[in-house]
């Protein structure tokens, strides 16, 4: 297995994208019944192959990440060839991760608190691995809202 497996609740989200996985090797639901009871290890390698498809076919979707600790965030953007990081980091006890730290940062984007990096991360041999490494880590997929205005605010 290349990333990891669906959650219990991911695969009743996917229940009808599952269906149609096992149709399309032609196994029937009363096959898959069987096979779960009668050849359990089987079973496990079809749903290990079913969340590695899902988790390809988002990742391939997957343009921005974020990752926000108490003291920073790190936004990311998936381009071609690399991977693009904004990284904003703070000197003080405010917490990012709260409503309160939050506003405050964006109260105060200019503080002598707030540090802005930027930095170009090369892709490893499987760009797709390095985005879900970033999840693992406790990234987000997002849509880039936060990238690009902080990308408009200091290019």
């Amino acid at each position: 297995m290349k990333y990891s497996r669906l959650t219990k609740e991911q695969f009743e989200e996917l229940h009808q994208e599952f269906i149609n996985f096992l149709a399309s090797q032609s196994i029937t639901a009363d096959e898959w019944t069987e096979i779960k009871q009668q050849k359990p290890e089987v079973a496990e390698q079809e749903l290990d192959v079913f969340s590695d498809l899902v988790w390809e076919g988002v990742l391939n979707q997957a343009k921005y990440i974020e990752h926000i600790s108490p003291q920073q965030m790190h936004l990311f953007y998936a381009m071609e060839e690399h991977m693009h990081v904004i990284a904003v980091q703070l000197k003080n006890a405010i917490d990012l991760t709260t409503r309160d730290g939050y506003n405050w940062l964006r109260e105060n984007l200019m503080d002598e608190n707030v540090e802005f990096l930027q930095a170009k991360k090369a892709y490893t041999e499987d760009k797709n691995l390095d985005k879900f490494t970033l999840i693992q880590q406790g990234g987000i997929i997002s849509k880039g809202d936060l990238y690009k205005f902080f990308d408009k605010l200091i290019n």
